[in-house]
């Protein structure tokens, strides 16, 4: 089966919700945030920026899905930048080590406040994982 997109905004009633599959967890940790920047909506402008890296640490995957995608929307709003090069260097069950890479925003995006836990389960279906993230807007 060829993949359109590994991710797709899905309805919620207050917030925005995005369901994301990939065959492996490092995949879907970045479609994950590739999803996320394409629900915020902002316009890339200028050049590429070097990688911001991340050494992130957390109880389990779901938490460290919550802590990469926070950390990428808070240096995303703190240096104005709109990230679309992810890479996941190291993923273990309790320590995440990745890199984004960022542009200048040329136009806003709607924002997110908050990535949470809402039904937050990654689970394996057939051949790949699955996760529906909330964020709160």
């Amino acid at each position: 089966m060829i993949r359109v997109s590994p991710f797709r905004e899905i309805e919620h009633t207050a917030d925005w919700a995005l369901e994301v599959w990939a065959p492996t967890l490092e995949a879907l940790f970045v479609d994950a945030a590739r999803g996320m920047f394409h629900l915020v909506g902002a316009g890339p402008g200028g050049p590429l920026g070097g990688p911001r890296r991340l050494d992130l640490t957390a109880g389990d995957h779901e938490a460290l899905l919550v802590a990469w995608l926070q950390e990428l929307l808070y240096l995303s709003e703190a240096e104005g930048l709109v990230f679309d090069g992810f890479r996941i260097n190291l993923l273990t069950d309790t320590r995440l080590q990745g890199e984004a890479r960022g542009r200048p925003a040329a136009r806003a995006g709607r924002p997110i406040k908050a990535v949470t836990y809402h039904n937050l389960s990654i689970r394996r279906v057939d051949e790949d994982y699955r996760v529906a993230i909330v964020f709160d807007v």
